[in-house]
């Protein structure tokens, strides 16, 4: 039940990426009867402080459906690095003009080196790997809807030339994009003669 009030308290969910998980995370909140603010990606804002029995049972409602609640800080921190790049790549109309280092440190309040050595520690890669892994992935979204050229993909993800976002492609997915492209008409044609 969305409730419009200030929110006493935060809970920060692992693996909350879609609008699929956060109407779930709306389901199981109704269900324990746990008024909220925003339900956000991995974030809900609640009206007030809950019990342990609810954030337990909460919690174990979560993992039935493969998210984590979050209790280490760090963990925390390095999750909403995580929600702000997916937002700002996947669900933005446009990507920010500002650099995404500036972006997120804005987003976040905190300084981008700290950020990125506390991403790299905690998960293994560089923030910078992390964004272009997302970039990419958006590109071959892109590329699937079919209604814009590689150069409009590459303007849009705002690189700095076809070159290097043909470069970044190929890195990630071992394919150029131009031939990326004409595999998943091949594969659309191929599912079309079925």
């Amino acid at each position: 039940m969305l409730v419009t009030s200030t929110a006493k308290m935060k809970l920060y969910i692992k693996y909350m990426v879609s609008l699929r998980c956060k109407l779930l995370v709306r389901e199981e909140l109704k269900k324990l009867g746990i008024k909220y603010v925003v339900v956000d990606l991995g974030v809900v804002e609640l009206l007030e402080d809950i019990s342990d029995e609810q954030r337990d049972q909460f919690r174990q409602n979560l993992l039935k459906s493969g998210l984590e609640l979050l209790d280490d800080n760090r963990s925390i921190l390095v999750e909403r690095v995580k929600n702000v790049i997916i937002e700002m790549i996947h669900y933005s109309e446009e990507l920010p003009k500002i650099n995404y280092s500036d972006y997120i440190c804005e987003k976040l309040g905190y300084n981008y080196t700290y950020l990125s050595n506390l991403f790299s520690e905690v998960k293994g890669i560089t923030l910078q790997q992390y964004i272009i892994i997302h970039r990419i992935e958006k590109a071959k979204e892109l590329i699937l809807y079919d209604e814009l050229n590689i150069s409009e993909i590459s303007y849009r993800l705002q690189y700095s030339s076809v070159a290097h976002f043909s470069n970044q492609f190929r890195k990630i997915t071992g394919l150029n994009p131009s031939y990326y492209k004409k595999l998943k008409q091949k594969r659309k044609g191929n599912l079309e003669d079925l």
